[in-house]
């Protein structure tokens, strides 16, 4: 072939293949077997990861309390003990974001996903969380974005209910603040919650639990899987791609 042929015919492959790209599909549905829960994820610009388009909400968290008991060591995922009180405080649950959970909680949620799936789902490191946050911040208001204490009315709303931002995802910013690893093992949340001012939610709201989170709970020790008087406290989780 000649050279000039080989040269337009690479260049017609590398358009063909950029065009491709560019029409990828942003949003991929995914789907819990045996239950009828379908989530979706999104494609994170810089970061082998998708990460989930909302809050993970009750309609996922109920299928992992809800499913058996774990009988076989490949299944050793423990399920959450009974709550104190109601974790949702009565505000919603179906298409509402999960609250009241600790962290432990939120991981075992994760790793029980994934032993469905066989896809690795878990939570997203504190600096993929601010490099997610970079990019989604764009140049939308804190009104138009997040629920906080000026227009939420002290509780926390179904998903969605704002506008995307810049990413396509919804909530990452105020409505229930979200738990991340640290190198360190600190629990921390960020994005602030609906209980925060408007500047105390965004990219860079960040808090690290305290006693106060669990103060209520009568159990001794006090439960491993629910946050007594964390209502502003959620979780969204990530996928690893190959």
């Amino acid at each position: 072939m000649p050279s000039g042929s080989f040269a337009a015919l690479r260049m017609t492959v590398l358009s063909l293949s950029l065009i491709a790209c560019h029409h990828a599909p942003r949003y991929v549905r995914e789907a819990i077997p045996g239950t009828l829960v379908e989530f979706d994820m999104v494609r994170v610009p810089g970061l082998p990861i998708m990460i989930g388009r909302t809050e993970l909400l009750w309609d996922a968290y109920d299928a992992f309390m809800m499913s058996p008991a774990p009988q076989l060591a490949t299944d050793a995922v423990a399920r959450p003990s009974r709550p104190y009180g109601a974790p949702d405080y009565g505000w919603g649950h179906r298409g509402y974001p999960t609250i009241s959970v600790a962290r432990e909680a939120a991981e075992a949620f994760c790793v029980w996903l994934s032993t469905q799936t066989g896809k690795r789902y878990r939570l997203p490191t504190e600096s993929e969380w601010a490099h997610v946050a970079a990019l989604a911040r764009g140049q939308l208001s804190v009104d138009s974005l997040a629920w906080h204490a000026l227009n939420s009315g002290g509780r926390t709303h179904a998903a969605a209910a704002k506008r995307a931002d810049a990413l396509g995802l919804y909530d990452l910013f105020g409505n229930a603040a979200e738990w991340v690893t640290t190198s360190d093992g600190q629990r921390v949340t960020r994005g602030g919650s609906f209980r925060d001012a408007p500047g105390a939610v965004g990219p860079n709201a960040r808090a690290v639990q305290d006693e106060n989170w669990n103060e209520r709970d009568p159990q001794i020790p006090k439960s491993r899987w629910w946050l007594s008087d964390g209502p502003f406290v959620g979780f969204r989780i990530v996928r690893e791609l190959p």
